[in-house]
C-alpha cells in the first residue's frame, strides 16, 4: 500500500521538476538565507530550503486556467550567506543576482529576511534612477540607518543609496504597525503608498495608477515580504499582523506583477519556517512561486 501511495504520488509533475541547470532557462532561482540583522531574531535562513521542498507538492497544472507549467527554472542553489550581516552579505548577493539577472528575464530570489532587497535591487546593474522598486509589506521599512542596514530599512538604505523615491511603490502598508516619521519621511521622498485598507477596496486596479507612476523606468523589482498577508492566514512571519491582507489577493498580485515585462527580479522574504504551523507559510511561500510563474508564461500571450 505505501509503495502504490508513494508511486501514485510521483505519477504527477510538480514544479519542482521545473528545476534545472540549463543556463538558457528564461528565469533563475536563487537562495538567499540570511537570517542576521532582524529586528526579531529568527530562523528566516530556513525559508529557501523549505520552499524548494514544498514545491514538490504543487502540480504544474492550473485548473483554474487550463494552462500547464512548462517554464524551465534554472535553480542556481544558495548565495552563502547564513550568520552575514547584511553588510557582509551585501556584496555576494549583489554579485549573485547580478550573474542571474543578465542571463535570466526573471529572477526569483528566496530569502531570508527583508534586508536581502537591497543587494538584490542593485543587482540589476542599472543605475537606480533606471529602476522602480514596489513593496508588498506591511511596514515601510524605512528605520534609521544609523546601525546599519538590517531587515527594517531596506527601503530607507535604497532611498540613501540614490534610489528615486518617485521610483518607489508600497502596497499593503498596515495601520499600527509604522511610526508617523517613516510616514512623513515616505511622503517627503514622493513615494507612492497604499494602506491594506485601499488594497481591500480596489483590489488589482491599484496597479493601473503603479504602471502609469512607473512608467519612466526600465526595469522594476518587486519585494513580497510575506508578512503583509493577514496573520490568521500566514502564522510563519514574525511581522505579520490580524487584518492584513488576504492571502487569494497576495497570490494576485503575484501573478499580475509577474505579467508584467519590465519585472526582471521579485524577492519573497521574512518567512520564519520556525514559526510556521501545519504547514500553513510554508505552503502559501510554495503557492506563490507558482503564481509568479505562471504570471511569468502570461506574457507571451
Amino acid at each position: 500500500m505505501r509503495g502504490r501511495v508513494y508511486e501514485q504520488r510521483m505519477s504527477w509533475k510538480s514544479v519542482a521538476d521545473l528545476l534545472t541547470d540549463d543556463p538558457g532557462a528564461p528565469i533563475a532561482l536563487l537562495g538567499a538565507p540570511m537570517e542576521k540583522g532582524s529586528v526579531t531574531p529568527g530562523r528566516c535562513d530556513l525559508a529557501p530550503e523549505i520552499v524548494r521542498r514544498t514545491l514538490r507538492r504543487f502540480s504544474t497544472y492550473d485548473l483554474e486556467t487550463g494552462d500547464e507549467l512548462d517554464l524551465a527554472v534554472r535553480d542556481l542553489g544558495e548565495v552563502p550567506v547564513r550568520g552575514v550581516s547584511p553588510s557582509d552579505g551585501f556584496d555576494p548577493i549583489r554579485n549573485a543576482v547580478l550573474g542571474a539577472t543578465a542571463s535570466h528575464a526573471l529572477t526569483i530570489l528566496l530569502g531570508g529576511n527583508n534586508a536581502v532587497t537591497r543587494p538584490a535591487v542593485r543587482g540589476l546593474g542599472l543605475p537606480l534612477s533606471q529602476v522602480g522598486l514596489i513593496t508588498l509589506d506591511a511596514h515601510f521599512d524605512m528605520r534609521d540607518t544609523d546601525r546599519g542596514p538590517m531587515n527594517g530599512n531596506p527601503v530607507r538604505c535604497l532611498l540613501e543609496d540614490g534610489l528615486p523615491g518617485r521610483n518607489l511603490v508600497q502596497i499593503g502598508l498596515a495601520p499600527f504597525a509604522n511610526t508617523k516619521k517613516m510616514h512623513d519621511d515616505a511622503l517627503a521622498a514622493e513615494a507612492s503608498t497604499f494602506t491594506i485598507h485601499q488594497c481591500i477596496e480596489d483590489g488589482l486596479m491599484l496597479l493601473d495608477s503603479v504602471w502609469e507612476r512607473l512608467a519612466h523606468v526600465e526595469a522594476i523589482a518587486v519585494d513580497f515580504d510575506i508578512d503583509v498577508i493577514d496573520r490568521a492566514q500566514l502564522p510563519g512571519a514574525p511581522g505579520a499582523r490580524p487584518g492584513g491582507m488576504p492571502v487569494r489577493m497576495f497570490f494576485d498580485f503575484a501573478r499580475r506583477l509577474a505579467a508584467e515585462p519590465r519585472v526582471r527580479l521579485v524577492d519573497l522574504t521574512e518567512f520564519d519556517p520556525s514559526l510556521d504551523l501545519s504547514d500553513i507559510s510554508a505552503l502559501t511561500a510554495g503557492r506563490w512561486v507558482c503564481e509568479i510563474l505562471a504570471g511569468f508564461k502570461a506574457r507571451a500571450r
